[in-house]
């Protein structure tokens, strides 16, 4: 798991540890192809939803960004060429 601070300062300033919108918890959707991240997220903006952090090289290694959909959930739109995912989409180790 990942401290609460920690993933409050991944998604961006906007995110406050107190009040409505931040639960402590993100989904993450995982893609094969790096160029997808930005397709995902401008889909989800499209949708309603609002960019939070657009796509950009990730401190892990990866390349990713975060939107918050209608409801105000956040969900990370991540990739890494060390990703191994399976014919269903499934993170593998």
């Amino acid at each position: 798991m990942y401290p609460l601070d920690k993933l409050a300062e991944d998604i961006g300033p906007e995110v406050k540890l107190a009040g409505p919108g931040f639960g402590g918890i993100t989904v993450a959707h995982n893609v094969r192809l790096k160029e997808q991240v930005t397709e995902v997220l401008e889909l989800a903006e499209r949708a309603g939803g609002k960019i939070v952090k657009p796509a950009r090289d990730t401190f892990w290694g990866g390349y990713g960004g975060y939107f918050a959909d209608p409801e105000g959930y956040y969900w990370e739109v991540a990739w890494a060429d060390f990703f191994t995912l399976s014919e269903h989409g499934e993170l593998g180790v």
